[in-house]
């Protein structure tokens, strides 16, 4: 993925947002700071892979500080990212680095997954759901043809019936880690 110098400056700007306002609010863990770039905002652009063309809307399920969904939004100006999470604290951390980033193309929604009732072409999610879980919620919130692609702490490979499951090498970023992603059918 080519980034431009000014998508390069707002994500330090939002590693930045990242360690000196969601790390002390607890929404990562106070030891996170030393991998944010190489760990945290690399880690949520590799989401793009999982895209095919770029999707109009993507929906990013669980989102807690706006990853992967905020260094998407920045990546793709032109795809519009609604970040969904249930906690109000975690919403209102998200709408704070929103508005601190002036991102035009994301929105905050505070919501249980089960309440949402409308369909997005993408959905991503990482570390927030087992990919089963992950799974019947994409089969209900999903546009024909679209896609979902989970992210998670595996220590190795998941094998997952009805994801695909591709493996990013270590050298990309601190460790191997897998996305997994699964296409619902017209």
């Amino acid at each position: 993925m080519e980034l431009d110098q000014g998508q390069i400056e707002k994500l330090a700007q939002y590693r930045d947002w990242l360690r000196d306002e969601a790390i002390p609010a607890g929404g990562l863990g106070p030891a996170e700071d030393r991998r944010l770039e190489s760990r945290h905002i690399a880690d949520s652009l590799l989401f793009a892979a999982g895209f095919g063309a770029v999707p109009e809307h993507v929906r990013d399920l669980g989102s807690g500080v706006g990853l992967p969904g905020i260094p998407l939004a920045v990546a793709h100006p032109r795809s519009q990212l609604e970040l969904v999470d249930r906690s109000q604290k975690r919403a209102d951390l998200m709408r704070r680095a929103v508005a601190v980033l002036d991102l035009g193309n994301v929105t905050v929604t505070r919501a249980e997954i089960a309440d949402l009732d409308s369909s997005a072409p993408v959905i991503v999610s990482r570390a927030a759901f087992r990919p089963e879980a992950m799974a019947t919620a994409a089969r209900r919130l999903l546009a024909p043809a679209g896609r979902a692609i989970v992210g998670g702490s595996w220590s190795s490979r998941p094998e997952v019936e009805g994801w695909e499951t591709v493996e990013i090498p270590a050298a990309v970023l601190d460790q191997p880690v897998w996305l997994l992603i699964m296409g619902v059918d017209e």
